[in-house]
């Protein structure tokens, strides 16, 4: 750690960190009462750190304060080291430290069922293993579908209250990062807390707080187990600290400071990105008109494309490729174009033309559009397929991607009573059965159109958090790649998929 930490502090653009990287060591063990602004947090490829605009990190806010009965606080689950997300690697020392008996294994949520034995880590697999938090969620009365579990390891997948008759399923998700906020379009995977609609630029600034407010007292109620909300000053003062934060990898291993030599990485460059609901929208739908842009939503490394040692620059020629490997990620990202199809959200959605919608040409931005954030301007949750069995999947291309990845021992649900929305145009209705982990926002709308969708997160402070997607699937970045290169047939050389990791892991 030390040799990393000096090769950097050495640099004349890293000067401003040196007080920090020396005492990094001190603070990854113990908590400090301020976090200091742009304090540099050790992840797997570099550095990651988080810019306030408010200055230093304030620890006396209540987002680091136990506002319920399990001595829970926001950042339990949400770690300034972890880009305020929450990596599996920290899970796992938290309960080595422990013995399981840190908050964030509380019974509640933070085990496989509630009635988790406190210390074993067989009843907290799934957070151990992929950092999932268990979501209890009630099967809305009216939904058009019938929700069974054919696949229960737990016990508690599908529970039907004896009195009342509700339905609850328990789906398990990766807790999403409490910074970059001024991007959001949905808040959380299913929209759950999305209770003012973040889709008007007049209006966005007004709705995020009351969304993130609203969070703010479910996750105190709910994860915290609060006998009471927390007060509207406890709210606001939660929701303005989260909204002064934006994170972001800091240094890359290999490449460097990653906002030098014409690269505009880092957390304060993104602290500065021009955003409104609509930017640079795939489906047309910016409300400036502005067509979409595929080549302009990752503008970060450009200036590094063709990096070369200045001369006399001898040794550093492993620099400078790194650089250039970036800056190729980059313009894949943009660029590269494949097939796009059985995606529940566009291959069944009505604005791209008569349903269903036949296999189109896209990128990485067509559901990725945000200029250098990742998330899409405006909501729109998809189900490409990380959350299908692959037990029970028929589509070849979905197989293929699933199979790439790490996946967690989760619930099966079995979906009757919907019509299939890929059927071509006036086929008659046939039989059609859903099997997914995690029905997605229909647990939230009882709609059948919503079954298996989920929103694509920011995608900043990547390296920091694995692992990736809704369920932890993508244990890693590389079988994230494989996943897309698989299930939509990207056709990338090895080469090439080292090029996006490497782009994806300076974000």
């Amino acid at each position: 750690m030390r040799e990393r930490l000096s090769r950097w502090a050495r640099h004349p653009r890293m000067s401003r960190f040196v007080p920090v990287l020396a005492v990094l060591a001190l603070a990854t063990a113990a908590s400090a009462v301020v976090i200091p602004n742009l304090f540099p947090f050790l992840d797997p490829t570099g550095l990651v750190a988080t810019y306030n605009a408010a200055g230093a990190i304030d620890e006396a806010n209540p987002f680091f304060q136990s506002l319920g009965t399990n001595g829970r606080t926001c950042a339990t689950c949400h770690v300034a080291g972890d880009a305020f997300g929450l990596s599996v690697s920290t899970v796992q020392l938290r309960f080595a430290q422990t013995a399981g008996k840190d908050p964030l294994f509380a019974p509640v949520d933070g085990a496989n069922c509630s009635n988790a034995s406190v210390g074993n880590p067989a009843d907290h697999s799934l957070l151990l293993k992929s950092g999932l938090i268990r979501i209890a969620l009630v099967v809305p009365a009216a939904s058009q579908f019938t929700i069974t579990a054919v696949r229960d390891p737990y016990g508690c997948a599908s529970v039907t209250d004896p009195v009342t008759g509700a339905q609850t399923v328990s789906v398990y998700r990766r807790p999403l990062p409490t910074t970059n906020l001024g991007f959001l379009s949905t808040v959380m995977f299913d929209g759950r807390e999305t209770i003012q609609p973040l889709n008007n630029p007049a209006t966005f600034a007004d709705n995020l707080m009351t969304d993130l407010a609203h969070q703010a007292v479910d996750a105190t109620l709910g994860h915290a187990q609060a006998a009471v909300a927390p007060t509207v000053a406890q709210q606001t003062a939660i929701v303005n600290f989260e909204l002064g934060f934006s994170s972001g990898q800091i240094v890359d291993d290999r490449a460097g400071p990653l906002f030098i030599d014409g690269a505009a990485g880092g957390p304060i460059n993104l602290s500065r990105q021009n955003y409104y609901p609509g930017i640079n929208d795939s489906l047309g739908q910016d409300p400036t008109g502005q067509p979409f842009n595929p080549a302009g939503v990752f503008t970060i490394y450009g200036a590094w494309a063709n990096s070369q040692p200045p001369f006399g620059g001898h040794g550093k020629e492993a620099l400078f490729a790194a650089r250039r490997k970036i800056a190729a990620g980059e313009a894949l990202f943009n660029t590269r174009q494949f097939l796009i199809s059985n995606v529940r959200g566009l291959n069944d959605n009505k604005a791209l033309g008569p349903v269903p919608v036949p296999p189109f040409v896209g990128t990485c931005t067509t559901c990725h559009d945000t200029p250098n954030v990742g998330n899409h301007s405006l909501p729109l949750p998809l189900d490409i397929g990380t959350g299908h069995d692959l037990a029970h999947e028929t589509d070849p291309l979905i197989a293929n991607g699933v199979a790439q990845l790490g996946f967690p021992d989760l619930p099966v649900f079995q979906i009757t009573g919907c019509p299939d929305p890929f059927a071509p145009s006036g086929a008659p209705p046939a039989p059609f059965v859903i099997y997914t982990t995690d029905p997605g926002k229909a647990l939230i709308s009882g709609n059948c159109g919503d079954v298996g969708r989920t929103k694509g997160p920011v995608l900043r402070g990547l390296a920091a958090r694995a692992p990736y997607f809704h369920n932890g699937a993508a244990q890693n970045l590389r079988q994230l790649v494989n996943f897309y290169n698989q299930r939509f047939q990207m056709n990338l050389t090895s080469d090439e998929m080292d090029e996006l990791i490497a782009f994806l892991n300076s974000l």
